[in-house]
């Protein structure tokens, strides 16, 4: 195919929606199955499809039906629902999904997310795909698929209605911010199942991006004010396809992904956590957990770690999607592994352990080991630019102790991108995103007012190298 902007990141095909439409998407939905075929892995003869709510999803399914029916395979249209769900439903029946969302990512784009009858490819199983790619052109099809959105739904509700105890919840007033995640009716709905009282809030007609890691972004500025003004116990949300969380405590402070991730698997009773590099470090001086794995960012590379750890094993990455391994039980109840993100579980599972110790989120936080941790982002940089600024931190001993001079460098890691230990015990990580042409910059310190420091102070120095 020719050169274009689609390629596999952290989790899923990602490029241009106009990129994607039509023919691209065909092409790389039957090289997926293609790949399945080969590997005789396609599954009980369906491939199930979902997608968000962004303005090219529709059009995409339909490719993606096309090429289904092309393989001899029959599709079934789950509608607009939260990727886990999706992938819940799909593994159930023992058959392949394709999820179309662009995620977090801006409205001019999509991609697509794949997944085989046990759940999420790996990155060996993106190769075969991409080695399986044709510029063969994919015809039209005259098969209407099949209708399981509301079968779908339901199956992942009930999943959902069994994590904490009946009416949990109770007394509380959740705010649920609905902008265009799909997630956002399961949401509202699982939040009444376990009693609480429910405000819906900023609901958009049209899809908007919504990054549950960029605190600072325009688009979540007014949900302070809505804990104040609704007088909110909690405001939970999701990005776009329901598979990274957002909360927010009555004091109007974000919780952190890795934290949700963390508390999610305090309440689960995790033998093993397996989380990437850009994790808060609390993680293992809480000493909840017999091990914790640390990976390169990104679900496939969580996934793989996982399948290493067979016992009471929980995953999940920096932005709080979290996976539900081999030995786990909720509530009374073993829990069915999911190895695919999920924002809705660590939200219930954080406001579970909350309600289980009667405290306030915010309370509960405050009892963790936690460094400050912060992190934003430089858009529009090209993958040239990142890797190169990487690239001389990494191999320019000399360049990298007079950028880091005002803080010291202790030790260095390179599982993904450059993570740095300044010789005051704090943390500053860059490092290119897999998803879109943008530099990411982590930091922890020993206080607000460091951390703060040091995340101004590594955009821009990071700033002054990729934008010159």
């Amino acid at each position: 195919m020719s050169q274009n902007s689609l390629k596999f990141g952290t989790s899923g095909l990602r490029g241009l929606a106009v990129e994607l439409e039509g023919q691209a998407a065909r092409r790389y939905v039957a090289a997926f199955l293609g790949h399945l075929q080969s590997l005789g892995q396609l599954g009980g003869g369906k491939v199930y499809l979902g997608r968000d709510y962004r303005g090219s999803s529709p059009a995409i399914v339909a490719d993606c039906a096309a090429a289904i029916a092309g393989f001899g395979l029959e599709a079934v249209d789950c509608g607009a629902l939260p990727t886990p769900a999706l992938a819940y439903h799909a593994m159930a029946a023992g058959c392949a999904a394709i999820m179309v969302t662009g995620s977090h990512i801006p409205d001019d784009r999509n991609g697509l997310k794949f997944y085989k009858p046990d759940g999420e490819i790996s990155k060996t199983d993106e190769a075969g795909i991409l080695a399986a790619l044709s510029d063969d052109a994919v015809p039209d099809s005259e098969r209407t698929p099949r209708d399981e959105s509301g079968l779908a739904a339901e199956r992942y509700f009930a999943r959902l209605a069994m994590l904490l105890p009946a009416k949990a919840l109770a007394g509380l007033r959740i705010g649920v911010f609905e902008h265009s995640s799909v997630a956002r009716d399961l949401l509202l709905r699982i939040m009444v199942h376990y009693g609480a009282e429910t405000v819906s809030l900023g609901r958009r007609d049209s899809f908007v991006a919504v990054d549950t890691e960029a605190f600072g972004d325009a688009v979540l500025a007014p949900l302070s004010g809505w804990v104040a003004s609704e007088r909110l116990d909690a405001l939970v949300s999701s990005d776009g396809d329901g598979d990274r969380p957002l909360l927010m405590d009555r004091n109007g402070a974000f919780v952190r992904g890795d934290v949700l991730g963390l508390l999610a698997a305090q309440y689960l009773g995790a033998q093993t956590v397996v989380t990437p590099v850009t994790s808060n470090s609390a993680i293992e001086r809480t000493g909840y957990f017999a091990a914790v794995v640390r990976t390169k960012v990104g679900s496939p590379f969580v996934v793989a770690a996982m399948e290493e750890s067979r016992d009471g094993v929980i995953g999940f990455e920096a932005n709080g999607g979290t996976l539900v391994g081999d030995g786990i039980g909720a509530n009374g109840t073993a829990l069915p592994p999911l190895p695919t993100r999920d924002a809705v579980l660590p939200l219930l599972c954080a406001l579970g352990l909350a309600a289980q110790q009667g405290k306030a989120i915010d309370a509960v936080v405050a009892a963790l080991p936690l460094q400050i941790a912060l992190a934003d982002r430089l858009q529009d940089v090209p993958a040239d630019k990142s890797g190169a600024f990487l690239a001389r931190l990494r191999d320019d001993q000399a360049f990298a102790n007079a950028l880091f001079a005002p803080h010291g460098i202790e030790s260095v890691s390179t599982t993904d991108g450059l993570q740095f230990r300044t010789t005051s015990g704090d943390m500053v990580h860059f490092r290119a995103s897999g998803n879109a042409p943008e530099l990411r910059c982590y930091v922890e310190g020993s206080s607000p007012a460091v951390a703060q420091s040091l995340l101004a102070w590594g955009m821009e120095v990071a700033a002054a190298q990729v934008r010159s």
